[in-house]
C-alpha cells in the first residue's frame, strides 16, 4: 500500500505530552493520526463539536489569561457541563 507524508508544525511541549500519552496507550503518533483521519472520514467531518464560546466562557477565558478570578477544579467544570 502506498502512503503519503504529512508535515505539521506543533509546539514541542504539546508533541511530547501527546507522545507520552499515546505511548501509555500503546499506539504511535502515526497510528493516532490515521485513527483521527478514519474518524473524520466516518463522521464526514471533525469527530467532535466545534463551537464558538458563549459570553460566560469568554469572560472566564479572559479572567484566566489575566490571572483574575477564582480557581476552578475539573469537577466543577464537569458539573457545569451537565
Amino acid at each position: 500500500m502506498k502512503t503519503a507524508i504529512i508535515n505539521a508544525r506543533v509546539v514541542p511541549e504539546l508533541k511530547q505530552d501527546v507522545e507520552d500519552i499515546l505511548s501509555r496507550l500503546g499506539i504511535t503518533t502515526t497510528q493516532a493520526i490515521v485513527m483521527y483521519f478514519e474518524q473524520i472520514k466516518l463522521n464526514n467531518g471533525i469527530p467532535f463539536a466545534l463551537r464558538l464560546p458563549n459570553e460566560e466562557t469568554i469572560a472566564a477565558m479572559k479572567a484566566a489569561r489575566s490571572e483574575k478570578g477564582e480557581p476552578v477544579t475539573l469537577d466543577q467544570l464537569r458539573d457545569s457541563l451537565t
